[in-house]
């Protein structure tokens, strides 16, 4: 029998519904964005990849977003399925890391699924960032042009999570009703906002994501949120703007825009993506969803959560 207090936590976690944060010209904001980058070419290059790896065939990608910054990615193909046209898994790392090396998704490939995993603009991986910095930052990337929605470093990554979407389902060998997008942290963000914004993904996971409840994060979290917190410290005459800029991308606010099925995970001893920032954007969505809590997880994914994403694609795609 679970624990009283364990069960309390968990009562109040998918009870917690705090006043959203989203500005009056939310709407609008987003219809005109992705309208503005709706036909953006994405100046795509391909070229293959020679690995040790003897049953996939691994493509270098390049791609443009937001701007004219070249994206890198892997797109990963089982060998044996030539002409096939496969589900595919757009995959979203967490903050400062990258797409790694293909190896890392073989595991998926034996699903008998094709990978584009792609690098976040500017952080660990190949990718650089020709966003310029309109006002000082702190350290890392996320306060980059914190001051203004139109510039921010998140309206960059997110359109360029929009884009990878776009050059998966611009491929012929990709079976475009099912396409999925798959995250954890940083990644979980994107994977929620993608869903919300693209009505090209079929199904999402989000494992412990990023994005959500973001004044509640500034506040409290040890995430990359803190960035944030440290520029306000700076300059505390700004906390209005950056909580409105942040307001902007916050799943809090965004939720209730996924119509698609949904896997989220949250650790209940996550210091990083606190789980009132996960369930405060969870509690909103209306689509057919399921969140896995892990009562004594921290700040991972641990393979058993792995083995239950399989489940959960292999139950949408087959």
């Amino acid at each position: 029998m679970i624990s009283n207090a364990i069960a309390r936590r968990m009562r109040d976690l998918e009870q917690y519904a705090p006043m959203l944060t989203a500005p009056s010209d939310l709407d609008e904001f987003w219809s005109r964005t992705l309208e503005r980058f709706k036909d953006k070419p994405l100046h795509s290059t391909i070229e293959l990849e020679t690995t040790p790896m003897r049953t996939v065939e691994v493509h270098r990608v390049t791609y443009e977003g937001f701007d004219d910054t070249p994206l890198s990615g892997w797109y990963i193909r089982p060998a044996n399925v030539q002409g096939e046209r496969l589900p595919c898994i757009v995959m979203y790392h967490g903050y400062t890391g990258s797409k790694g090396y293909p190896e890392e998704y073989a595991q998926w490939t034996a699903l008998g699924y094709a990978v584009f995993a792609m690098d976040v603009r500017g952080q660990g991986g190949e990718t650089g960032n020709h966003l310029a910095s309109e006002f000082g930052m702190s350290a890392g990337w996320l306060s980059q042009n914190i001051l203004d929605k139109e510039k921010f470093y998140y309206l960059a990554i997110t359109i360029d999570a929009l884009k990878a979407v776009q050059w998966v389902a611009e491929r012929e060998d990709v079976d475009t009703q099912r396409i999925a997008v798959y995250g954890a942290s940083q990644g979980g963000g994107l994977a929620l906002i993608t869903a919300a914004l693209s009505d090209i993904p079929a199904v999402a996971v989000a494992n412990i994501p990023n994005m959500c409840h973001m004044d509640f994060g500034i506040l409290n979290s040890e995430s990359s949120l803190k960035e944030a917190a440290q520029f306000v410290s700076r300059y505390p005459e700004h906390l209005q703007q950056v909580l409105q800029t942040l307001s902007y991308f916050d799943m809090l606010n965004l939720g209730d825009r996924i119509r698609i099925p949904l896997l989220v995970s949250c650790g209940l001893k996550d210091m990083v993506c606190l789980p009132e920032t996960i369930f405060a954007a969870y509690n909103r969505i209306r689509a057919n969803k399921q969140i896995a809590v892990y009562p004594f997880d921290g700040h991972y994914v641990g393979p058993y959560h792995t083995r239950r994403t399989m489940e959960f694609l292999q139950q949408h795609f087959g």
